[in-house]
């Protein structure tokens, strides 16, 4: 959850730090903190609460010194305070600790480290690691860490220095992101990419039970056991401006306008003309694959429940979707002839991680969807989808989840294609409609105002119901998410045919309906659940298809018309905009919503 962001060079760290956690204040936001080596000892700042609060308790202030680590902290142990913020001091002081994850085994080892005399000033689990790279220090920094990590159980990314090594920075992960950024004379240890963009495009992804050393002159890698590591950096695709705001109000704004553009870019390089080119999956072996499994969380399981719709209508497999955090500690029945499809945009959701490793157990064939090259997912799975969206800095998913969208169709598809259920025109009338998709959604956008209107409108609610069938009921679960992740109003997604079977005794004046009715299928079954709603007195915000005048609504919002496999590409995007305005007229914090944090790298 946590974001962490280190450097050690020629110039000011504090600065760097400190531009480095507002790029990454996405990772959560209970508190910010920045150690920095001043002659010879260490300056800790930290403050309760975003990162703005520590900018104003250093009031311009700069901390000198060439060496130091950052942290904005998503609260797990212990509630969000500045004792609890990090960084976290060893009892000397001589030493400082970050940590992003969940330290398992903390309550024990706090016990061992207080009955063998150590102080302990925080409620974190992160502080047994400082006491535990205290204990285990001779002189060598990166070898007393391993040594103390060696004990540790659970996820972690960490970060450390020390006064008796001034030009070191050491970092080590498990099931927790981390990444190293090279430059000239100097380097950089972050949680995530968008903290290096404005230094280096040159980086070292960190892996799982792996402990890193940088100076000024380089990087050196080691697993836990000591046994040295060497590996290629990577170069970082992202551009700067990418991940700045570009005139809008919040990301969240930016990045549902950045939609059309990140269909073209999941597209880009998979399509020759009217046929399909994943070379990703190039010699993935299927021929012994039965059935199917999507796993995932949140707005890329609704992600799931499209593709598996999809999946099972073109190419016949059989498909399960599971909740990343039910199906680990279910009985999933899964084995070598099952496909199992791992949905995660950041590609470190923990749930999902351990998804993947039950899957491997079990023999199972594993494909990643991911948006975050390097991340834990995408060097686990057996193939790899890159959604190809770029960064998303929001909270909230928007445009990783049309990416999803595009991307498991294109699969689909290619399963399809594999099992020789879909002709070649067949695809093709699919691959033309897909490629329509951006300037569709342009026409989409061109909408904004009028949704902003009825956003301003019903702004005041306290609670809505979003209906849909077919391949409209997951856009009716994700729109409801859309609004309770950023308005905080409450919202329920229902099939429309459970309308009767008790959520219809909560319908008033006061609550309104939104229904997804674009023509399809099942419209004549929507047109009924509209009625049965209107008759109980309340209000009802459909979206509609463009040319639909039968519609009977009390608003109506269109979008352009497409296959039906393809609408919940299109028909989410009205909801994001409306979920968008709702928030903005209650004042919320619409680019880091309350509790929420972008990557849930911990269970």
């Amino acid at each position: 959850m946590c974001g962490i962001v280190g450097y050690v060079g020629p110039r000011f760290a504090a600065p760097i730090l400190l531009d480095g956690l507002k790029r990454l204040e996405y990772r959560g936001y209970d508190s910010a903190g920045i150690a920095v080596l001043n002659q010879g000892r260490i300056e800790i700042e930290k403050c309760e609460g975003k990162l703005e609060n520590l900018l104003a308790a250093l009031d311009g202030r700069t901390v000198p010194g060439f060496l130091g680590l950052g942290h904005t902290r998503w609260a797990t142990h212990g509630e969000p305070s500045q004792t609890n913020a990090h960084p976290h001091p060893d009892c000397t002081g001589r030493l400082v600790v970050v940590h992003n994850g969940i330290i398992e085994n903390y309550a024990s080892l706090r016990q061992e480290l207080l009955e063998r005399g150590h102080s302990f000033t925080s409620e974190t689990d992160t502080e047994v690691v400082a006491h535990l790279i205290e204990e285990a220090y001779e002189g060598d920094l990166a070898e007393a860490t391993r040594k103390a990590l060696r004990q540790v159980r659970g996820a972690y990314a960490i970060g450390v220095f020390s006064v008796d090594e001034p030009e070191l920075l050491v970092g080590a992960r498990l099931f927790s992101p981390l990444v190293v950024g090279l430059g000239q004379g100097e380097n950089y240890l972050a949680s995530d990419i968008p903290a290096l963009l404005p230094h280096t495009r040159r980086a070292l992804i960190v892996e799982d039970g792996e402990v890193v050393a940088l100076d000024r002159q380089g990087v050196r890698v080691w697993t836990l056991e000591g046994k040295e590591v060497h590996r290629e950096p990577f170069h970082i695709s992202w551009d700067l401006e990418a991940a700045e705001k570009g005139g809008y109000p919040h990301f969240v704004l930016k990045e549902i306008h950045e939609e059309p553009e990140a269909i073209k870019n999941a597209l880009r390089g998979r399509l020759d003309g009217e046929r399909l080119s994943l070379s990703e999956v190039e010699g993935l072996d299927l021929s012994q694959i039965n059935r199917g499994c999507i796993v995932a969380c949140g707005t890329s399981f609704y992600a799931g429940l499209v593709g598996k719709r999809l999946i099972e209508e073109w190419a016949c497999l059989p498909m399960e979707v599971a909740i990343a955090s039910e199906f680990r500690y279910s009985c999933p029945v899964i084995d070598p002839r099952t496909l199992v499809i791992l949905i995660s945009q950041s590609g470190e959701t923990a749930d999902t991680l351990a998804a993947l490793r039950l899957a491997k157990e079990r023999g199972a064939l594993t494909l990643a969807l991911a948006n975050v090259m390097g991340s834990s997912i995408t060097r686990g799975a057996d193939r790899v989808l890159y959604l190809q969206a770029g960064p998303e800095i929001g909270v909230v998913a928007t445009k990783t989840y049309i990416a999803e969208l595009v991307v498991i169709t294109l699969l689909a598809l290619e399963l399809a294609r594999r099992r020789g259920l879909l002709t070649k025109g067949q695809i093709g009338e699919v691959i033309r409609e897909v490629k329509a998709l951006p300037s569709k959604m342009e026409r989409v956008l061109e909408g904004e105002e009028e949704i902003a209107r009825l956003a301003r409108r019903y702004a005041d609610r306290s609670s809505f119901f979003f209906i849909g069938r077919g391949v409209d009921y997951p856009t009716a679960l994700e729109g409801a998410l859309k609004l309770k992740e950023i308005s905080y109003i409450h919202a329920e997604g229902y099939p429309a045919g459970e309308l009767k079977h008790g959520p219809i005794a909560m319908l008033d004046p006061e609550v309104p309906v939104v229904a997804l009715a674009t023509k399809g299928a099942h419209y004549s079954k929507i047109i009924s659940s509209i009625q049965e709603v209107r008759a109980r007195k309340a209000q009802v915000l459909a979206l509609a298809t463009e040319g639909d005048e039968d519609i009977e609504a009390d608003e109506v919002i269109y979008v352009p018309d497409t296959l039906e496999p393809l609408k919940p590409i299109l028909s989410i995007v009205p909801w994001q905009l409306f979920a968008y305005y709702v928030a903005r007229e209650r004042g919320c914090d619409i680019d880091k919503p309350r509790n929420l944090a972008k990557s849930v790298t911990v269970e």
